[in-house]
C-alpha cells in the first residue's frame, strides 16, 4: 500500500528495448496524489510504453514502477484494483447492453452485484448516459463508446485514472464535457495521468506537464514554468494600444523577450516579470493605451518552440 506521503505514481529508471529499439530511455516521474498530469510528445516518443509499463501490460527492461503503493509487475491484480485505465480506443462486447459490459468488467474486480447496480447508475449519471443502459453498443456513437469508458473507469472508483488520448475523435461539445468529467475525478481526489496531442486541453485541466522526447522526459513542470524555461519569459501580457511606434518602445524595456503584434492594435509581451506598470508608463505619453492584462502562456507555443529548437540542433 502507498504510505502517507508518498506518489501516487513512481517511475524511476523505467526503461523498455524492443530489440535495437530503445522506445523508453530512464524515464524518471513522481505523481503525487490528487494531482493531474498531462503527458505529451510527438508518435514514438515513449508516451503510450510507459503507461502500459505503469499498467504492468509490458515488462521494463530496466528500471522499475509503483502505482499506489504496488509493483506493476510483480502485483499487477493490486494495481488493477486501484487504477482505472481509458485506452485510446475502448473495447466492448457490441452484441451486449452497455450495462452487461460493465457488469462483466465489474465482476471481474470482485464487485458483488448490489456494488455494480449502485456504481453502474452512478457512474451513467456522471457521464450523461443515463437513460441508454439497456442499449446494445452497437447502436453507440464513438463519443458514447469513450463516455461508457469513462463510466467503467467510475465504476472502479479508482485512486488513480489513467487517460490515453481519451478525446481524439470527439467533437468539440463532447470534448468540453469529456474535460469537465476529468475534473470531476481530480475534485473525487482521484490522481489523473493524462496523455493527449491536444495542447489547449492538457493545459485546461492538468497541474503539471511532461514533455516526451525520443523515449525521455525532456521537460517537465507547470506551463508557467516551462514558458520560462523554454520562450525565455514566463510573464506574457497582452497589450491593447493605439499610436505609433508601439512595438518599438516595447522591446526597448528591460525584462522584455520578444514582442508580437497579435491584430489591429494589440500586442503580446513576452517577459522575464511583471512589466505591466512599465509598459503603462512607456506608453503614457503618445499612445492610447486601451488595456493591459495577463495571458497565460501557451503549451503550444512551448511545444512548438522546444521541437523547433531540437529539430535545428539536428
Amino acid at each position: 500500500m502507498a504510505m502517507a506521503g508518498e506518489p501516487a505514481i513512481r517511475a524511476e529508471g523505467l526503461t523498455k528495448r524492443y530489440g535495437p529499439v530503445l522506445a523508453v530511455d530512464g524515464v524518471n516521474l513522481d505523481i503525487a496524489p490528487g494531482e493531474i498530469v498531462g503527458i505529451l510528445g510527438p508518435n514514438g516518443s515513449g508516451k503510450t510504453t510507459t503507461i502500459l509499463m505503469l499498467l504492468g501490460l509490458t515488462e521494463p527492461s530496466a528500471g522499475r514502477a509503483v502505482v499506489a503503493g504496488f509493483d506493476p509487475l510483480r502485483q499487477p491484480l493490486e494495481v488493477k484494483r486501484r487504477v482505472g485505465y481509458l485506452p485510446d480506443s475502448v473495447g466492448f462486447y457490441d452484441g451486449l447492453s452497455a450495462r452487461d459490459n460493465l457488469a462483466y468488467t465489474g465482476r471481474l474486480a470482485g464487485l458483488s452485484r448490489r456494488e455494480i447496480d449502485e456504481r453502474f447508475d452512478r457512474a451513467m449519471v456522471r457521464v450523461g448516459l443515463a437513460d441508454v443502459g439497456r442499449n446494445r453498443v452497437a447502436t453507440f456513437s464513438r463519443g458514447m463508446r469513450q463516455r461508457l469508458g469513462l463510466a467503467e473507469v467510475l465504476m472502479k472508483n479508482p485512486q488513480i485514472a489513467i487517460l490515453d488520448e481519451p478525446t481524439a475523435t470527439l467533437d468539440p461539445h463532447s470534448t468540453s464535457e469529456f474535460l469537465d468529467m476529468i475534473r470531476g475525478l481530480k475534485a473525487d481526489g482521484t490522481t489523473v495521468l493524462l496523455s493527449s496531442h491536444h495542447l489547449d486541453q492538457v493545459q485546461s485541466v492538468c497541474d503539471r506537464v511532461a514533455l516526451f522526447s525520443r523515449g525521455r522526459i525532456a521537460l517537465s513542470g507547470a506551463v508557467t514554468a516551462l514558458a520560462q524555461q523554454v520562450l525565455g519569459g514566463g510573464y506574457v501580457i497582452d497589450v491593447e494600444a493605439r499610436g505609433a511606434g508601439i512595438v518599438e518602445r516595447l522591446r526597448r524595456l528591460d525584462g522584455v523577450v520578444r514582442v508580437q503584434t497579435l491584430g489591429a492594435d494589440l500586442y503580446r509581451v513576452d517577459a522575464t516579470r511583471d512589466l505591466r506598470a512599465e509598459i503603462a508608463r512607456e506608453l503614457a505619453s503618445s499612445a492610447a493605451l486601451v488595456g493591459l492584462r495577463f495571458a497565460a502562456p501557451s503549451l503550444n507555443e512551448v511545444y512548438t518552440r522546444y521541437f523547433q529548437e531540437v529539430n535545428d540542433a539536428a
